[in-house]
């Protein structure tokens, strides 16, 4: 018994996708560019396949999971369900108009048409917003539509804006965030579920350890009790006696977001080397 996951045959994705699954101790060979290959010590089979056919093949069960990004699965609106946010391919669809339009508000546009690949997407937020638009779905090279006559303005993926820039235009509203996602068929069999717990239990063990960070600093005995609530750790810090009297060290494990709010907190206490280091997995 193996389990299915369909990922992205080719572009922005399709390595990530690779590399999770490495990160998970999953070995994958794809060299020759197969459209199928198995993993060689995890009962997973890979399917290649177009991103915007991903949903249709996991609703279909032709696939048990997919790894896609989270906007092909709101346009294709397949019976799928979303298991898991993957963290990578972030990304935002958004509107965009000819650079030099005076812009106030989505009322602009009213009665305007509208080019872009993710017509659904698009019709439900002007839907919400009462706006009365046509639109205009087209498969590729959505920046030029505006120039070339064929619409008002476009909604399209962003992820820096200078595509954007270049085809003489500017972003004025974000309509969703994207990133990838672990789609799953609603249909597992008992076993194929099963082999999907030990695939997400190593997924969320490397999420959890690269959002996360090992703190290792010493310190005076009398700011333990102190810094020890800017460091809470997984339960409570591991603390260890100096050589020196009066001094401990801690060890502890922080978000590296939440370690640069309290650096100075802890400086201030009388903490000094300060380590801080990659955790490869964490177990929760």
């Amino acid at each position: 018994m193996k389990l299915k996951v369909a990922i992205q045959k080719s572009g922005r994705l399709s390595e990530k996708s690779l590399e999770l699954l490495k990160e998970c101790g999953i070995k994958v060979s794809n060299g020759d560019r197969k459209l199928k290959t198995a993993a060689q010590n995890f009962p997973m089979e890979i399917l290649f396949l177009r991103d915007d056919d991903i949903p249709q093949y996991v609703e279909q069960g032709v696939a048990d999971i997919g790894i896609l990004g989270e906007n092909e699965v709101l346009e294709k609106d397949k019976n799928v369900a979303i298991i898991e946010r993957l963290g990578f391919g972030n990304c935002r669809l958004s509107l965009a108009i000819p650079k030099d339009d005076v812009y106030d508000s989505v009322s602009y546009f009213q009665g305007k048409k509208v080019a872009t690949s993710y017509p659904k997407i698009l019709s439900k937020f002007f839907l919400e917003k009462k706006i009365d638009a046509a639109i205009e779905e087209i498969g590729g090279s959505v920046e030029i539509a505006t120039s070339i006559g064929l619409a008002d303005g476009i909604f399209d993926i962003v992820s820096t804006g200078s595509t954007l820039l270049m085809n003489g235009l500017k972003e004025i509203e974000t309509v969703l965030t994207s990133e990838a996602v672990m789609i799953s068929n609603k249909n597992l069999t008992k076993d194929k579920s099963e082999i999907l717990d030990k695939l997400l239990f190593r997924i969320k063990a490397f999420k959890n350890g690269a959002r996360n960070k090992y703190i290792v600093l010493n310190a005076p005995n009398e700011s333990l009790e102190k810094i020890c609530t800017l460091v809470p750790g997984m339960r409570t810090p591991t603390i260890l006696p100096l050589a020196d009297s009066g001094w401990s060290s801690i060890h502890s494990v922080i978000e590296e977001d939440d370690f640069w709010n309290v650096i100075d907190a802890l400086k201030s206490y009388g903490a000094e080397g300060i380590l801080v280091i990659p955790i490869e997995k964490m177990i929760v």
